[in-house]
């Protein structure tokens, strides 16, 4: 091979490696540089906090004379699009159309390259709502299994249910009123912890704590029927009619279809400060959910629809009726038949007939 052939051969070697190692690196450089530019950003630093109800004025500016469009989303939610905007862009924003609770604002520019980068602030709509100050008395009492680590009381048509937790001891009961003896029950798996339940048709559902299973039982029989999966804790649950309403322990409460234990939407409970968490027993009553603070006395009353706490109510007398050697409040039942409302907790002695004022 002659001399000017091997050079040809080694110049046609070095021009291919450089295509595929050298022009890639610097290619490379070059979009690193071009990824760390701002596109651009919000005007405000902080967070935002609004409450619900009020119009929100937000702006933002554009950092580059590349940029071929800006997207504004509120979580997954486009709110706006600008075509090869330019400069500062003023915007003003109801975020109560999306409900209470904390929320991503995000600001998506594309340059013409195709690249993309996002601004993010946190919204946080608190309600206009300030809670009213109720208090809740006794009328009488009646006697209540003090074996059982109550989490979830209701009735239906006139019947009382309860379940109970603890493993090795969680069970569905339905108990006499007067008496406070057990009709007929069913018990859990000992591996499964009970938590709260709900009656819609002819169907208890029962959550479990941290299984992330819900059991479906015959309302008349108490034979197991099916179990739905979910993601979570469970902790209590009630319904409106419709939706089976679920807590978790944080200010979210979720609505699942009674069919298949799916998430039809969620909201969160908020007050004119912020968020209310460890919701944990439901009770649905007029259109509005009852909800017990675990380790707190205290029940709130909050607007279904939205999420707004509209008054809290203070239990203090109640626990001291009828706590005794018990745990925490944790036990609200009304029966639609006689407008009565019923309240107990883990392991009282007693389950009181209480008036709301």
């Amino acid at each position: 091979m002659s001399k000017t052939k091997r050079i040809a051969i080694i110049a046609l070697l070095i021009l291919i490696i450089g295509s595929f190692v050298i022009v890639p690196m610097l290619n490379k450089g070059n979009n690193d540089d071009y990824t760390d530019q701002e596109f651009a950003k919000f005007t405000f630093v902080e967070n935002l906090a609004t409450s619900y109800g009020q119009k929100v004025p937000v702006s933002f500016e554009i950092l580059t004379e590349d940029i071929v469009s800006a997207d504004l989303y509120l979580n997954d939610s486009l709110l706006k699009s600008w075509k090869n905007p330019k400069g500062k862009i003023n915007i003003t924003i109801d975020f109560s159309f999306f409900g209470l609770g904390a929320k991503t604002l995000n600001l998506v520019a594309k340059s013409k390259s195709g690249f993309e980068k996002v601004d993010s602030r946190l919204v946080r709509v608190l309600s206009d709502v300030s809670p009213s100050s109720k208090k809740a008395t006794v009328l009488k009492s009646y006697v209540h299994n003090a074996s059982s680590f109550t989490q979830g009381l209701e009735f239906n048509y006139g019947l009382l249910y309860e379940s109970t937790g603890l493993n090795d001891k969680s069970k569905v009961a339905q108990v006499e009123l007067n008496t406070g003896k057990i009709v007929k029950e069913i018990g859990l798996d000992g591996n499964y912890f009970g938590e709260g339940i709900t009656i819609l048709g002819d169907k208890i559902y029962q959550l479990t704590w941290q299984n992330q299973k819900c059991f479906v039982y015959d309302k008349n029989t108490f034979q197991l029927i099916k179990e739905f999966p979910y993601t979570g804790e469970g902790w209590g649950l009630c319904n409106d009619g419709k939706s089976i309403i679920m807590s978790n322990g944080s200010e979210m409460l979720t609505y699942r279809n009674p069919e298949t234990f799916q998430v039809e939407k969620t909201i969160e409970v908020y007050d004119q400060v912020g968020p209310r968490i460890r919701l944990n027993e439901l009770e649905f009553i007029d259109d509005k959910i009852f909800a017990n603070i675990w380790m707190l006395d205290i029940i709130i009353e909050i607007e279904a629809q939205t999420g707004k706490v509209l008054s809290e109510i203070d239990c203090s007398d109640i626990v001291k009726a009828g706590k005794g050697a018990g745990e925490v409040l944790n036990g609200i039942a009304f029966n639609n038949k006689t407008k009565k409302l019923y309240l107990t907790g883990k392991n009282w002695s007693n389950l009181l007939e209480v008036e709301i004022k």
